[in-house]
C-alpha cells in the first residue's frame, strides 16, 4: 500500500475546525492507505518553547480524540514525533544542505510571523522547521501528504530537500505527492478563524449545556437586529455549521426562512444545537470510554511508536550509508 504521512500539534485541546479540517479525512485515507499519523510535540515547541507544559498536558488527551473520532490503531500507526529519536538525526543531517534562502522565502514563515505577534518566535527552530518536517515526511518514504492548499509550499520545501540529497549523494526517498484536501470552513463562534487562542472555539469534549450554551451566543447575520428583518444566510456562522450537520432538505427551509424573515436565529440556532449533539454524541460516548482507559490508550502510543521506530531506523541507516556516515 502506498504511504500516507501526517501530523498534528500538541498545543490544547481538540475543536471542531480540526475534526472537519484534518482528523475526519484521516480517518478516510487509512482505509486505502498505510498511513502513519503522529502528534507533532518537536513542532509545538516552536511556538510553545516558553510554555511546554501544554505539550505535556495535551498529548494523551489528543490521542484520545484520535481513536474517539475513529482512527484505528490496527489500520493506522500513531505514534509521537519525540519518541523517534531519528526524525531529529535525519532533521540535523538535512539541515547540512537546506540553502537558507529556501526557508527565507516560505511565504508562510512571515504569515505565522505575523499571526503570532503575540510570542516571540524569531528562533532557528521556528525559521528551520520546514526541514524537520521534511524529515518527518521523509524518514517514512512517505509517497502522500494531506494538505491544504496553503500547505503546499510546505510540501514542495520537502521535495526540493529530497531532489538535492539525491544530487549530492543518492536517491534514497520518493518524492511525496500531496493529496489535496477540501477543508470546510466552520468559523469559531465569534466568525472569525476557529483557534483557542481567540477563546472562539466548540471543542470535542464539551459536554451538551456547553455546546448549547457557545451555539447561543454565536455571531449571526449583522443586518438582522430584528426578527422581522429579512437576513443573509452567507454571512451568517449558524449557517455554515448547518452546512455541515445539518440535512439538505431542513437546510433549504432554513435559507429561504433566513432570506424572508420567515425564521428567527434563536430558532435557527435551536435546530442547530440539537444536530449538534446528535452529531457528537457517539464520538462523546467513545471518549468517555477511553478517559477511562488510559493504560489502553497509552498501550497504543507505545506500540505506534515502535512501528514507527523500526521503519525510521530503516531509512536513517540508508541515509547515513548514502553520505558515508554509516
Amino acid at each position: 500500500m502506498k504511504r500516507v504521512v501526517s501530523g498534528m500539534r500538541p498545543t490544547g485541546k481538540t475543536h471542531l475546525g480540526h475534526l472537519h479540517g484534518i482528523l475526519e479525512n484521516w480517518v478516510a485515507l487509512q482505509r486505502d492507505y498505510s498511513c502513519f499519523y503522529f502528534a507533532a510535540d518537536w513542532h509545538a515547541l516552536t511556538s510553545e518553547y516558553k510554555d511546554p507544559q501544554i505539550i505535556r498536558d495535551s498529548m494523551t488527551e489528543m490521542f484520545v480524540d484520535w481513536l474517539s473520532v475513529g482512527l484505528d490503531p490496527q489500520r493506522a500507526t500513531l505514534f509521537v514525533q519525540s519518541w523517534i529519536k531519528e526524525h531529529a538525526e535525519l532533521h540535523l543531517l538535512l539541515s547540512m544542505i537546506t540553502p537558507l534562502g529556501w526557508l527565507e522565502r516560505n511565504p508562510t514563515y512571515k504569515e505565522q510571523q505575523e499571526e503570532l505577534k503575540e510570542k516571540d518566535i524569531g528562533t532557528y527552530g521556528f525559521l528551520g522547521y520546514p526541514v524537520l518536517q521534511a524529515a518527518d515526511i521523509l524518514i517514512y518514504k512517505a509517497h502522500f501528504v494531506p494538505v491544504g492548499k496553503d500547505q503546499l509550499p510546505h510540501l514542495e520545501i520537502t521535495r526540493e530537500i529530497a531532489r538535492r540529497f539525491a544530487y549530492l549523494y543518492k536517491e534514497v526517498f520518493p518524492l511525496p505527492q500531496a493529496l489535496l484536501t477540501e477543508v470546510p470552513i466552520l468559523p469559531g463562534t465569534d466568525g472569525r478563524k476557529m483557534s483557542k487562542s481567540y477563546n472562539n472555539a466548540i471543542y470535542l469534549s464539551d459536554p451538551p449545556p456547553l455546546i448549547a450554551q457557545k451555539v447561543s451566543q454565536m455571531v449571526t447575520d449583522p443586518q438582522r437586529g430584528r426578527r422581522s428583518d429579512p437576513g443573509d444566510p452567507q454571512v451568517c456562522s449558524v449557517y455554515a455549521y448547518h452546512r455541515i450537520y445539518t440535512e439538505d432538505e431542513v437546510i433549504r427551509e432554513i435559507e429561504e426562512g433566513c432570506r424572508k424573515a420567515g425564521i428567527g436565529c434563536v430558532d435557527c440556532k435551536k435546530i442547530l444545537i440539537e444536530r449538534l449533539q446528535r452529531h457528537l454524541g457517539p464520538l462523546q460516548e467513545r471518549r468517555a470510554y477511553y478517559l477511562e482507559h488510559l493504560d489502553e490508550v497509552r498501550g497504543i502510543m507505545e506500540e505506534g511508536s515502535s512501528k514507527a521506530r523500526e521503519v525510521a531506523q530503516e531509512t536513517l541507516e540508508e541515509v547515513r550509508q548514502a553520505i558515508g556516515m554509516s
